[in-house]
C-alpha cells in the first residue's frame, strides 16, 4: 500500500476518491516505564521507554489504517496524518487518518534510442 503525507502519488493520477480512513490504538504506559521517567526527569532527556510506546502505537494505528483501505478496494492512501491524545491518566491515543483513494497506472519512462 502506498501512503503518502502528500495529496498526490509520483506519477499517478487519483481515478477514484473512496473516502476517509483512520486507524487508532489506545496505548498505556507501564510501571517499570513510570519509574525511569521519573528518574529520567531528574537529570533530562529522553525517556526512552515512552518514545518507544509511542513508536509501537504509530505502527499499530498505521497497519489498521491500511487494513481498512484494503478492505475498501485501495490502491493508496494521500493525505496521511497522526494525531495523539491523552484518554486519561497514563494512557495515549493515536490515530492515523487519511483518503484511500484508486490510482491509474504507472506511466512508463519514454524508451530512449
Amino acid at each position: 500500500m502506498l501512503i503518502s503525507s502528500t495529496e498526490t502519488i509520483g506519477g499517478r493520477t487519483v481515478v477514484q476518491t473512496l473516502g476517509m480512513i483512520n486507524g487508532s490504538a489506545v496505548w498505556s504506559k507501564n510501571f517499570g516505564r513510570d519509574i525511569m521517567a521519573g528518574l529520567k526527569t531528574l537529570v533530562g532527556g529522553e525517556i526512552r521507554g515512552y518514545t518507544e510506546m509511542i513508536i509501537e502505537a504509530r505502527q499499530v494505528a498505521t497497519q489498521r489504517m491500511v487494513q481498512q483501505a484494503q478492505q475498501m478496494g485501495a490502491d493508496a492512501i494521500v493525505g496521511a496524518r497522526f494525531t495523539t491524545s491523552s484518554v486519561m491518566q497514563g494512557m495515549t491515543e493515536v490515530v492515523a487518518f487519511g483518503t484511500a483513494v484508486k490510482l491509474s497506472a504507472p506511466v512508463a519512462p519514454p524508451l530512449l534510442g
